[in-house]
C-alpha cells in the first residue's frame, strides 16, 4: 500500500469524535470537521455539478419520506461536508447517506413511534435524551427549512447553490445554536443530522447507505461474518472481505 500523507483526515476526526472501529457512539458535536477537505467534492453517475456545489438526482433507489428533490439536495450537500469525500474513500452522497436518512424518516425512526413522546417538553442538557415535542421527521424538514432560509438570508442564494465554505457557515451556526427553530433547538437539530450520517456511512448496505460496503472498507471492519474458526487463532491482523446481512460481498 503507498504511503499516505499525513493531515487531518476523517479518520482522525473519527479517532477523536469517539467513533470506534466497527461501532459509533452517537450524540457528539462535528468539533473540527466542518472546514477541512472542503475542497474535495464528492459526485456518483446521479449527481452533477453546478458552480462548486453538488446536486444529487434521485437515481434508481427513489425517495421514500422526501417530495421535494430540492429539499433532498439540502440533506446532500449538507450531509457531503460532514463526511465529505477524500484520500481515504468516499464521501456522504457516494455512499448514499442522503438515502439512507431519507428511508429512516420515513419508518419508526422519523416518527418516533416507539418512544415516549408525551409533555412536559423542555430544552435539556446535551447529555440527556430526546427532549422535543416535535419527531425527527418534523425536525428535519424544519432544519434543512432554517438552512435554505439562512443561505438566502446571508448570501442570496439557496443552499445547494453556495460554494463549500458558505455552506459551512451555515452548518457551523446551527452547530452553535446561533439559529432560532420552533419546538427544538437548532444544535440539537445539528446532533440528529451528524449522527444520522455517521450511521448511514457505516450501516449495512440493506438500510440503502454504506454503498459497495465502502466505509467498511475504509475501516477494515468485516461486517457480519458467518464465523471466524478459520482466522480466530490467527495472532496478526486479518483483512476480511466484507459481507452486508443480505448475504452480499
Amino acid at each position: 500500500m503507498a504511503k499516505r500523507v499525513k493531515k487531518f483526515s476523517r479518520r482522525d476526526f473519527l479517532k477523536t469524535s469517539g467513533v470506534a472501529t466497527g461501532a459509533l457512539i452517537g450524540g457528539g458535536i462535528l468539533g473540527g470537521l466542518i472546514g477541512y477537505n472542503s475542497k474535495n467534492a464528492t459526485t456518483t453517475p446521479t449527481e452533477t455539478m453546478h458552480g462548486g456545489h453538488t446536486e444529487t438526482g434521485t437515481s434508481d433507489k427513489g425517495l421514500m419520506f422526501f417530495t421535494s428533490e430540492r429539499e433532498f439536495q439540502v440533506l446532500a450537500n449538507a450531509t457531503e461536508r460532514i463526511f465529505p469525500k477524500d484520500d481515504l474513500g468516499p464521501g456522504a452522497i457516494e455512499l448514499g447517506v442522503p438515502y439512507f436518512i431519507d428511508s429512516q424518516l420515513a419508518g419508526q425512526y422519523g416518527s418516533n413511534s416507539k418512544e415516549y413522546m408525551q409533555g412536559p417538553f423542555a430544552i435539556g442538557a446535551p447529555t440527556q435524551g430526546y427532549q422535543s415535542r416535535l419527531t425527527r421527521a418534523e425536525i428535519f424538514r424544519q432544519g434543512i427549512a432554517k438552512m435554505e432560509a439562512e443561505s438566502s438570508s446571508r448570501f442570496d442564494k439557496g443552499f445547494s447553490d453556495l460554494e463549500g465554505a458558505q455552506m459551512d457557515e451555515i452548518l457551523t451556526a446551527i452547530q452553535k445554536d446561533e439559529i432560532k427553530m420552533e419546538g427544538t433547538t437548532s444544535a440539537f437539530f445539528f446532533r440528529l443530522l451528524r449522527t444520522a450520517t455517521l450511521e448511514g456511512a457505516y450501516s449495512d448496505p440493506m438500510y440503502r447507505g454504506n454503498n459497495n460496503m465502502d466505509g467498511w472498507r475504509m475501516k477494515e471492519f468485516p461486517g457480519h461474518q458467518m464465523a471466524y474458526i478459520n482466522v480466530i487463532d490467527k495472532a496478526e491482523f486479518q483483512k476480511i472481505e466484507p459481507q452486508s446481512l443480505s448475504g452480499k460481498h
